[in-house]
């Protein structure tokens, strides 16, 4: 065999090993290549996604609905709030000390600065409101009840109630019954007859209590807002109810001084009834033998 022949054999010998190991290699997996600036890693990785989608759908979502619990060393789906404690809005009059400060012949022109006073100290008050003040100030009565405040029939326009008739009686309730419900949407709960007049005809027409109180402040006579307060502040005890009238201005600039003094105190501001739990007497004039807390 001359030269040129073996050449042309050894070549296709070559080639057909060649076309062997490619061909056996093409069955294996190509290993991935590193990544680089210019050859960056591939984008549609198959694994990822499987990976998370189905944890996400079958190991919270079914959990959640079963009512399953986390495990604690796992994060919440939800953060979770803390609670602040807070006092309760209605204290228990027996084993705290309260006090409910009342508010006649309103609604007035000083309503409404009295309201934003009681609202720094988070203070309920009862307004024993005139029916026909009520018309006048329909915004001041909505916001009144709005605030939590306790609406109280003061009569439509503030007569003695012992000079009337019974029927005389029920017109002057009823008219100011409707007034404060077109007004506020509520009927009130509570009767204070006008100058604290009342006898058997009274408490018989008003179907629901009476209430008087155990401190008089004497507002209406004295125009004094140092007064009104020293008075408020010396005379009070644990379940008193005490007589203002927020028609006045220099009323309602007492009343700052009278919320700090008696808060600094450990006093509890509330509505007549709830010095009572709800439950307020045929007639009141205080609750000291029910409110808590030294006398």
């Amino acid at each position: 065999m001359n030269g040129g022949m073996k050449r042309y054999l050894s070549g296709i010998g070559m080639t057909a090993a060649t076309l062997a190991v490619t061909t056996a290699l093409a069955g294996a997996t190509p290993a991935r290549p590193t990544p680089s600036p210019t050859h960056p890693a591939p984008s549609a990785s198959p694994e990822p996604k499987p990976d998370h989608k189905p944890d996400h759908k079958q190991d919270h979502k079914p959990d959640h609905r079963q009512g399953h619990k986390p495990d604690r060393t796992e994060p919440s789906a939800e953060p979770t709030v803390p609670t602040v404690p807070t006092e309760p809005d209605k204290p228990d009059c027996r084993k705290v000390k309260c006090v409910a400060l009342t508010f006649d012949d309103g609604p007035g022109p000083y309503t409404g600065t009295l309201l934003d006073h009681l609202a720094k100290y988070r203070a309920h008050a009862t307004f024993f409101v005139v029916g026909r003040n009520v018309g006048v100030h329909p915004d001041v009565v909505r916001r009144t009840v709005e605030a939590g405040h306790e609406l109280g029939n003061h009569t439509w326009s503030h007569p003695d109630l012992t000079r009337l008739s019974p029927a005389a009686i029920r017109s002057q309730l009823a008219r100011t019954d409707q007034a404060v419900k077109s007004a506020a949407g509520v009927v009130p709960g509570l009767v204070r007859p006008p100058y604290g007049a009342t006898d058997g005809d009274v408490r018989r027409q008003a179907h629901r209590p009476l209430v008087l109180w155990s401190v008089d402040t004497l507002d209406w006579r004295y125009r004094d807002s140092a007064r009104v307060a020293r008075v408020s502040l010396k005379r009070v005890r644990p379940g008193s109810v005490i007589l203002f009238h927020d028609i006045h201005p220099t009323t309602v600039k007492a009343v700052p001084r009278v919320l700090k003094g008696l808060s600094a105190r450990g006093y509890r501001f509330v509505t007549v009834s709830e010095l009572f739990g709800g439950r307020p007497p045929k007639v009141v004039h205080n609750a000291r033998r029910l409110s808590g807390g030294p006398r």
